[in-house]
């Protein structure tokens, strides 16, 4: 076979090396299709989540914040000590492929780009927008009011493709780092008391995660909008804090904010809901196991 291959003229054998590449291409896909590397919600034409596709490994891996540098893009803090307790103007750049700092993100919400920052024993969460600068910087007052190691994630999209990158931030002084909390259904944030419902959590297995937020035994009966959309979640696996942003259904019943999520791997996770009543945004961490 190979003598013939020798025996056709050069065009014929680009021809049939092309073919061949076009055939290893569509066996990939198919696997890759078929080992399911985790899903991303698809929107219609109002923006509405609809359905959930498979997302590669290569997405999945540069939207998770293990890394400073993913998809072609580097987050470069201006500096990454900052004081106890005191408010600091953050800054940092978002450096594109050929090094230079850029603001060209998709508007989502209102918002271009979300700085999530929490310690790495999940105490401490903020979220935050940053405002892009003149000098290439993005900025936004932050603090940090204990002393520990934090990781900051810039959570961005451009042309609808999520890209999140993490850094670790310092504060200095005495620290002892807190425990994961257990695994709790119900959780309470002022007046607000918040339960968590959802069939079993198994790796890489979409999930619906119903929030259901009442206040003195009756539902909510509306939300106001936050960055466009019901509510906010972002999941952290503990032991390396890799990032899970997802953003709740469009429709769901009265009080309640629902979530289609998959988790990529089994662990423990700490979700981090966020809410706004009455110009107020609210914070409710809950713990859950992911089995394999």
């Amino acid at each position: 076979m190979l003598a013939r291959f020798r025996d056709l003229g050069a065009p014929a054998r680009l021809a049939l090396f092309a073919v061949g590449l076009a055939l290893v291409g569509g066996l990939a896909a198919l696997a890759g299709a078929a080992t399911g590397h985790g899903r991303v919600a698809v929107k219609d034409d109002h923006g509405d989540e609809m359905a959930m596709t498979e997302l590669s490994p290569a997405a999945q891996s540069r939207a998770s914040g293990l890394s400073s540098v993913a998809g072609g893009y580097t987050f470069a803090p201006v500096r990454t000590t900052l004081r106890e307790g005191r408010e600091t103007a953050f800054r940092f750049r978002i450096l594109d492929s050929s090094g230079r700092a850029t603001h060209a993100f998709d508007v989502d919400g209102g918002v271009r780009l979300h700085l999530i920052v929490v310690r790495r024993d999940f105490v401490g969460y903020e979220h935050v927008h940053p405002k892009p600068q003149a000098d290439g910087t993005w900025s936004v007052p932050l603090t940090l009011w204990a002393p520990g190691a934090y990781r900051a994630y810039a959570d961005f999209e451009v042309g609808g493709v999520k890209t999140v990158l993490g850094h670790d931030l310092f504060v200095a002084g005495a620290f002892t780092p807190a425990p994961l909390p257990a695994v709790r259904s119900a959780a309470r944030v002022g007046s607000f008391e918040i339960s968590l419902t959802h069939d079993a959590l198994k790796a890489n297995k979409a999930t619906e995660l119903h929030f259901a937020v009442s206040r003195q035994g009756k539902p909510v009966p509306s939300f106001d909008d936050y960055v466009g959309h019901r509510g906010h979640l972002v999941a952290l696996r503990d032991g390396d804090l890799s990032y899970s942003h997802v953003h709740p259904e469009p429709d769901a019943k009265l009080g309640e904010i629902v979530f289609h999520t998959d988790l990529p791997s089994a662990g423990s996770y700490r979700l981090f809901l966020q809410f706004k009543v009455d110009g107020v945004v609210h914070t409710a961490p809950f713990t859950v196991e992911v089995a394999r």
